[in-house]
C-alpha cells in the first residue's frame, strides 16, 4: 500500500508549532513575547493555532479550516513577526534579539514555504508494505562444484536452439522435414 503525504501541510503545522513555542522564549533580552507585546502576542498565538489546525486538517483529509485561508494565516504571521523584529516595542528598544524572536521568524518562513508547497501540490510518496524475502533461485543453487584447479565447470549446453531447431537424426534419415519447436 502506498501512502501519499503532502509536504506543504506538514511544514505549515511544524512552522505553526515553532511560532507557538517561540512565544514562550526570550524575544528581547530577558523578555518573552507575552511580557513585551500588548496585542501582538495574542494575535500570533491565534494565528499559530489556526495554522496548526489547517495543517493537521489537510494532512488528515479533514479540512478544519478552508484551505483558501491558509495563505492569509501564514502571510499575517510572517508580517507580524517581521514587523516586531524590525520595530521592537518601546520597552524592548535597544535589547538584543533572543532565541524566541528568531524561532518565531523561522516558524513564519516555514509556514509560508509550506503554504506555497500546499498550493503547488508537492507530495512525498511512501510505500508502507511488508518486505518480500528473497527467494533462492534453483539455477544459482544447483551450480556444479568447481574442479580441482578451482575453475568452475561450464554447464553443458543444449544442442537444440529455440530459434534454429535442428533436425532429429532419426527422422532426417527417413526423409521427413525437420520439426520446429
Amino acid at each position: 500500500m502506498t501512502r501519499r503525504f503532502d509536504i506543504g501541510p506538514v511544514l505549515v503545522a511544524v512552522g505553526a508549532l515553532v511560532v507557538l513555542v517561540g512565544l514562550f522564549l526570550d524575544w528581547y533580552g530577558g523578555l518573552n513575547a507575552w511580557n513585551s507585546f500588548e496585542l501582538t502576542d495574542v494575535v500570533l498565538a491565534v494565528l499559530a493555532l489556526a495554522g496548526l489546525a489547517a495543517g493537521v486538517g489537510l494532512l488528515a483529509d479533514n479540512e478544519l479550516l478552508d484551505r483558501r485561508a491558509l495563505p492569509w494565516i501564514a502571510g499575517a504571521t510572517f508580517v507580524l513577526v517581521a514587523a516586531e523584529l524590525i520595530n521592537p516595542p518601546p520597552g524592548a528598544a535597544g535589547q538584543p534579539l533572543g532565541l524566541g524572536a528568531w524561532l518565531g521568524f523561522a516558524g513564519a518562513v516555514v509556514m509560508l514555504a509550506g503554504t506555497v508547497l500546499t498550493f503547488g501540490r508537492v507530495s512525498l510518496n511512501v510505500a508502507v508494505e511488508g518486505r518480500d524475502r528473497r527467494r533462492r533461485v534453483a539455477a544459482v543453487d544447483n551450480r556444479p562444484p568447481p574442479t580441482e584447479t578451482g575453475a568452475p565447470v561450464k554447464p553443458a549446453r543444449s544442442s537444440e536452439s529455440l530459434l534454429h531447431p535442428q533436425a532429429e537424426p532419426d527422422r532426417e534419415d527417413e526423409g521427413e522435414a525437420p520439426r520446429s519447436a
